[in-house]
C-alpha cells in the first residue's frame, strides 16, 4: 500500500511539473531548460519527457516569422544564433576588453548585431495568458536577454568613449581658446581702491578694459575662434551610434545617467580650473578682503566663459549626441548644466549677503553686470521646463546684486559725509579723501548704464526730489531736473565732499592756508570732472560755479596775507612840499623798510613750505601777489628810498624790487622748512 501511494505521489509530481513546463515553455529549447533547473530540485523529475511539443507544421511556421521578416523560422533564428555570438563574445560580465579599442570591422559586426536583436526585441508582445507556443516569441525572449547584455556594453563603452575623448583643459589652455572672450570682457586691469591715499589713483591710471558693443555683449553667438571642443570631434559619430540604439531600444535613462555622469565632473573641473570653488555662505563671509576680491575677479570671468562657451558648447554637444530623441537632448543638457550654473550663483547669492564697504562697490557692479549680459544667453541655452527654476534664481541673485550696490553707494555717501580726520594736511596740499572720492566718483561713471538703471528715481529713497531737498534752493538743485540718475547721485556725493573740506579747512589756524587748501582741493575736483565724463554728467554750469569759487578763494588770500605787508608800502602822508625840513622822520622811514622786510620775509618764511601742486594755478598765484606786491613796493623805494643814504641804508632796503620777484617765485614749491629763509639775489 505505502508503496503505491509513493508511486502514485511521484508520478502526480512529475505530471504537474510537465503541466508547468507545457504552460510556460514557449519552444522546445524552452522545455529544455525548464527541466534541467526543475531536475536540480529533485532528481526525479529529470525522468519527463522532453518531447512537450509536436512538430511546428507550415502553418505555425508561417505565423512565427511575422514579425521577423519574411523569412523562414529557420532564418531567422539563423540570424538570431549569430546576433548573440556577437553580443556574447563581447558580454561585459566574461570580456574586459573595451569594444572601441577593438578593429573596426568588430565594432561594425556588434553594432549590426545590436541592430538585429533589437528588431526582433521589438517584435509583438507576448501575453503571459496566450499560448506560449509561438516561435516569434521564442525569438523576442531570447533578443531581450541578449539585448541585456549588448546595451550594457554600449553603456560601458558609452561612458568610456566619453571620459576618453574629454579635451583636457587647464587655465591656461582655456583661457587661451577664448582670448579674445576673455580680453572683451576683462573687467580687473585696475587693482581696486585699497586705502585713501593711493589705490583709487593707480587704478585710474588703468583704465577698466570696455565690453564691446551691445552685440557683442548680447552674445547670442560665438564666433569659432571663441569656441572650445568639449569631446574630440572624431568620437561624436562613434557616441551618436551608441546613443541611437540605446534610444531605440528604450534605454534613454541609462544613456541620460552616465551622460551627465560624465558631464557634470567634467564642468565641476572646468570651475576649478576657472578659480571658482565650491563654498559655503560662512567661507565667503569669513574671507579677508584681498582673497575675496580675487575670487570675485575670477567669478566674474567664469561666468560669461561658462555661459557663452562651455554650456553652449555642451549644448551642441547634447545637439549632436542626442540629434534623434529631443526630449532626451533637453534633458541631458538641464542636468548636466544645472549643477555648474547653481554653483556659481551661489557664490554671487553669498556676495550679496556679505558685509557692506566702499571698496566691494566695482567688483559688485562687475558682477552685476557679468549676470546681466548672460542672462539672455542662459534663457536661450535652457529648455521651458527648467528655464524657469534656474533662470528664476538667476534673476533672484542679479536683484539682490542691485541692491548691494545701492546700499553700498549709500554707506559710501554716508561715509563721506562722516569723515572726521582731525589732523590737518601740513603743506595745504591736496586731501586724501579728496583723492580718493574722485577717482571712486571716476570710475563709478564706467557703470553708468547699470547705475542708471538701478538708481531709477525711487531706487535709492526718493530721486530727484530727495536730492533736490538736500540742497534746498542752491543753484545746483535748478538742474537736478535735467540729470541722470547717476548724476544725480554723484553731484550729491561731490556736494557731501566740499562740505567735509570746508570743515576740514578751519583746523589751518593761519586764515591764509584755509583759502590754499580750499583751492588745491577744489581745482582737483574741478579737474577730475573736467577731464573724464563727470563734465557731461554735471554740465559745464557746475565747472563754471567752481572756477568761481576758485576766483573767490584767490581774493580772500591775497587780501587775508598780503594786506599787512601791503600797508606798510602806504604813503600815508609821509611828505608833502619839499626841501629837507619837509622830509619824512627818517626814523619813521626806517621803521617802515623794516617792518615790511619782517613781514615778507614771515610771509615768505611760512609760504614757501606751502604746496599748491597745480602749475598753472601757483603760477596765477604768484602773478596775483606780485601785481599787487611789486609795483606798491617799487613805488615806495622810488619815492623814499633816496631819503635813507649811506652805508646803513642797505640794512634797511634789503631788497630790490627784481629780488621780491625772485623770492615769491619760490612760494608754494612745498620747500623744507630750515632752507626757507629769504636772500638777496647777487
Amino acid at each position: 500500500m505505502a508503496a503505491a501511494a509513493r508511486v502514485d505521489g511521484q508520478e502526480k509530481v512529475i505530471a504537474a511539473a510537465q503541466h508547468i513546463v507545457k504552460s510556460l515553455a514557449t519552444s522546445k529549447n524552452a522545455a529544455e531548460d525548464m527541466i534541467r533547473i526543475l531536475s536540480g530540485f529533485d532528481n526525479r523529475l529529470s525522468v519527463m519527457n522532453e518531447d512537450l511539443f509536436p512538430p511546428a507544421t507550415d502553418d505555425s511556421h508561417s505565423a512565427a516569422a511575422g514579425d521577423a521578416g519574411d523569412a523562414e523560422p529557420s532564418e531567422a533564428e539563423a540570424r538570431l544564433d549569430a546576433a548573440e555570438k556577437v553580443l556574447l563574445r563581447w558580454d561585459p560580465s566574461s570580456c574586459d576588453s573595451l569594444l572601441w579599442e577593438a578593429p573596426p570591422e568588430e565594432i561594425a559586426d556588434f553594432l549590426a548585431a545590436v541592430d538585429e536583436v533589437i528588431s526582433f526585441a521589438a517584435g509583438p508582445q507576448v501575453s503571459p495568458s496566450s499560448s506560449p507556443s509561438s516561435a516569434a516569441g521564442d525569438l523576442r525572449y531570447r533578443a531581450e536577454s541578449a539585448l541585456q547584455i549588448a546595451m550594457f556594453r554600449l553603456e560601458e563603452e558609452f561612458r568610456y568613449l566619453m571620459i576618453q575623448n574629454t579635451v583636457p583643459l587647464n587655465a591656461d589652455g582655456l583661457h587661451g581658446s577664448i582670448r579674445r572672450l576673455s580680453l572683451s570682457f576683462a573687467s580687473d586691469s585696475g587693482e581696486n581702491i585699497e586705502d585713501l591715499e593711493g589705490s583709487v589713483e593707480e587704478e585710474q591710471q588703468q583704465p577698466q578694459q570696455q565690453e564691446g558693443s551691445p552685440e557683442d555683449r548680447s552674445g547670442s553667438s560665438l564666433s569659432d575662434d571663441r569656441s572650445v571642443d568639449l569631446i574630440r570631434p572624431e568620437a561624436i559619430a562613434s557616441l551618436k551610434e551608441i546613443a541611437d540604439r540605446m534610444i531605440w531600444a528604450e534605454y534613454g535613462r541609462e544613456l541620460r545617467q552616465v551622460y551627465c555622469t560624465v558631464r557634470r565632473d567634467i564642468l565641476d573641473e572646468c570651475l576649478i580650473i576657472l578659480g571658482v570653488d565650491r563654498m559655503s555662505i560662512e567661507e565667503v563671509q569669513r574671507m579677508e578682503w584681498r582673497m575675496l576680491n580675487d575670487k570675485m575677479k575670477k567669478w566674474i570671468q567664469a561666468v560669461k566663459i561658462v555661459a557663452r562657451v562651455l554650456l553652449m558648447e555642451e549644448r551642441r554637444l547634447c545637439d549632436q549626441i542626442y540629434a534623434s530623441c529631443e526630449e532626451l537632448r533637453e534633458q541631458c543638457f538641464a542636468e548636466t548644466a544645472k549643477g555648474c550654473v547653481m554653483q556659481l550663483l551661489n557664490f554671487g547669492d553669498a556676495i550679496t549677503i556679505c558685509q557692506r564697504s566702499s571698496e566691494k562697490l566695482f567688483r559688485i557692479l562687475d558682477m552685476y553686470e557679468a549676470l546681466a549680459d548672460v542672462m539672455p544667453d542662459l534663457q536661450a541655452l535652457f529648455p521651458a521646463d527648467s528655464r524657469e527654476l534656474i533662470c528664476g534664481e538667476a534673476e533672484g541673485i542679479l536683484r539682490r546684486l542691485g541692491d548691494a550696490v545701492r546700499g553700498t553707494l549709500l554707506e559710501f555717501e554716508n561715509a563721506v559725509q562722516r569723515e572726521s580726520s582731525r589732523k590737518p594736511m601740513q603743506s595745504g596740499e591736496i586731501h586724501p579723501l579728496t583723492r580718493y572720492v574722485m577717482n571712486y566718483v571716476r570710475l563709478l561713471v564706467d557703470y553708468s548704464d547699470a547705475l542708471n538703471l538701478l538708481l531709477e528715481d525711487g531706487g535709492m529713497e526718493g530721486g530727484a526730489d530727495q536730492d533736490r531737498s538736500a540742497w534746498g534752493e542752491s543753484d545746483d538743485s535748478r538742474y537736478l531736473g535735467s540729470m541722470t540718475p547717476l548724476g544725480r547721485r554723484l553731484l550729491l556725493l561731490i556736494s557731501y565732499l566740499e562740505s567735509n573740506l570746508e570743515e576740514k579747512s578751519k583746523l589751518y589756524e593761519d586764515a591764509a592756508m584755509q583759502y590754499i587748501f580750499l583751492m588745491n582741493n577744489i581745482l582737483y575736483i574741478v579737474q577730475k570732472v573736467k577731464d573724464s565724463e563727470l563734465r557731461r554728467l554735471l554740465g559745464d554750469h557746475w565747472i563754471r560755479k567752481r572756477r568761481g569759487q576758485i576766483r573767490q578763494y584767490d581774493t580772500s588770500y591775497l587780501r587775508t596775507s598780503w594786506t599787512k605787508v601791503l600797508s606798510y608800502l602806504k604813503d600815508d602822508g609821509f611828505g608833502s612840499g619839499s626841501g629837507s625840513s619837509n622830509s619824512v622822520s627818517k626814523m619813521a622811514l626806517k621803521e617802515r623798510f623794516k617792518s615790511f622786510n619782517l613781514a615778507f620775509e614771515e610771509i615768505y618764511r611760512v609760504q614757501a613750505t606751502w604746496k599748491v601742486p597745480d602749475p598753472q594755478l601757483r603760477e596765477e598765484l604768484r602773478i596775483s601777489i606780485s601785481e599787487k606786491v611789486i609795483p606798491a613796493y617799487r613805488a615806495f623805494m622810488g619815492r623814499f628810498g633816496g631819503q635813507l643814504e649811506g652805508r646803513h641804508a642797505a640794512k634797511y632796503i634789503k631788497y630790490t624790487p627784481e629780488d621780491l620777484e625772485n623770492l615769491l617765485l619760490e612760494l608754494f614749491e612745498g620747500l623744507p622748512g630750515p632752507a626757507n629763509h629769504p636772500r638777496r639775489k647777487p
